[in-house]
């Protein structure tokens, strides 16, 4: 079976030194940096742990293993929507190649007047990346752990706050658990595999009794009933990404709404 996650790592890399030939380093920190002055940051961590639905919708177009999702979907109308529908907080893919994303997709969500923490959904490696999140106006970024040593990982995470965003730490099974030592702002635990990409939302479940307790928790992929996030709650989970469920319909943002009205 082909392991996708490497494949897209793979591709990331390639795409990293032609992003770096066409906007080095140095200007695109200089960039960065003229922002960080007039930028104020939200913290996603604060506003899930405040929130009595911790939803966290996503605006995924497309994903390896399901093609294109929603490929008309607006970033300037779904974030919104979103937001307006009560998302505590909104994913956004960024990466172009697999997920049909753009960085652009996040400043343009920010114009249209979104407001709420948004999380930069990449697959992040290098620190490039968390410059161009804070550039175009994410509050937090997604380390993933099955992408990078225990090292790198740390190097990220102290990067990124320094850069005020919020770090997500992705991690998938028992074998990872030890990054949650690194003391992310979030813990999450993926459902779907992303060597696979098969989704098992028991994973939640069975990795719980290991997180850290009282912590903000976050259970990503294959959620797809309030259910399932009530009973992920009373295990003690703050956090609940959802894409599909809301991306896959006409209209995404009264999906989320007729969603957190049957969780409420």
């Amino acid at each position: 079976m082909t392991d996708i996650l490497n494949d897209i790592v793979a591709h990331k890399r390639k795409e990293l030194l032609e992003m770096k030939q066409r906007l080095p380093y140095k200007e695109l920190l200089a960039l960065v940096e003229r922002k960080i002055d007039n930028a104020p940051i939200i913290s996603m961590r604060q506003a899930l742990l405040d929130s009595p639905t911790g939803i966290i919708a996503e605006f995924k177009r497309k994903s390896p293993s399901k093609g294109w999702i929603n490929k008309e979907a607006s970033a300037e109308v779904v974030p919104m929507k979103y937001q307006q529908n009560g998302a505590t907080a909104i994913s956004i893919l960024t990466d172009s190649h697999f997920f049909g994303g753009d960085d652009a997709f996040i400043t343009m969500a920010r114009e249209s007047g979104v407001s709420a923490p948004v999380l930069y959904k990449n697959f992040v490696i290098d620190e490039y990346q968390l410059l161009q999140a804070r550039l175009c106006g994410a509050s937090a970024v997604l380390l993933i752990a099955a992408d990078l040593s225990k090292n790198e990982c740390k190097t990220l995470l102290n990067k990124a706050h320094q850069l005020q965003l919020d770090v997500l730490l992705e991690m998938h099974g028992e074998e990872e658990l030890h990054y949650a030592e690194l003391e992310p702002d979030m813990f999450g635990i993926n459902n779907r595999n992303l060597g696979s990409f098969v989704t098992d939302v028991q994973n939640s479940f069975r990795l719980a009794e290991k997180l850290p307790k009282g912590a903000c928790w976050v259970s990503e992929s294959g959620i797809s009933t309030p259910l399932t996030v009530k009973q992920l709650r009373e295990v003690g989970y703050r956090g609940f990404l959802i894409g599909e469920q809301f991306m896959k319909t006409p209209d995404p943002g009264l999906a989320l709404k007729r969603f957190i009205q049957q969780l409420l």
